[in-house]
């Protein structure tokens, strides 16, 4: 019997020789085994911008962490946003969707100026927040808003705060986090 090759594409130099079993496993994640990392960014510990994050590809927290698939050229996590809550007006060097899986989110869009404009999403709308653009979001309901993340690179800078307090702070949370991983 002739034997053809189904594979159209060049296989990922990360599984090459990899069992079938191997790539199943490293490459499923699953809600239940993500734990809701709700101190994951500089701002997250603020008040206003309280946000939990369940990294599912990626690490974009640049805290420790062994629990994801590991990231090619884009992260996915999936965040769970409080009423009253949101995140910092920030930017990144490559584009950032929010995609709305379950209530309602405000989420903005701001030029140098101060200049802010802004929108609801409901639940399957989203947003493409384009490189540099300063951008966020608020829940300014009274449910809990569950929404994907995807940044367009495997690893990101941190967030880039337009607060220059907050910037600063960035470094010094990746580093406490990284000292109680060792401790």
């Amino acid at each position: 019997m002739n034997q053809t090759t189904k594979t159209r594409d060049k296989l990922d130099p990360a599984v090459t020789g990899m069992p079938l079993e191997t790539i199943l496993k490293k490459y499923v994640a699953r809600f239940g085994e993500r734990r809701p990392d709700w101190n994951a960014f500089a701002d997250a510990a603020i008040d206003g911008w309280r946000r939990a994050q369940h990294r599912f590809i990626g690490n974009t927290s640049g805290k420790p962490d062994e629990n994801f698939i590991p990231a090619g050229n884009f992260t996915l996590s999936i965040m769970a946003v409080p009423p009253g809550q949101g995140n910092a007006a920030h930017t990144h060097e490559v584009e950032e969707v929010f995609f709305v899986l379950r209530g309602h989110l405000t989420i903005f869009v701001e030029d140098e100026t101060g200049r802010r404009l802004e929108t609801v999403l409901g639940p399957w709308d989203c947003v493409s927040c384009p490189a540099g653009v300063i951008h966020g979001y608020q829940n300014n309901t009274v449910e809990l808003v569950y929404l994907n993340v995807m940044v367009g690179k495997g690893k990101p800078d941190l967030m880039g705060y337009t607060d220059p307090e907050l910037f600063k702070r960035r470094a010094e949370h990746i580093e406490a986090a990284s000292q109680k991983k060792e401790d």
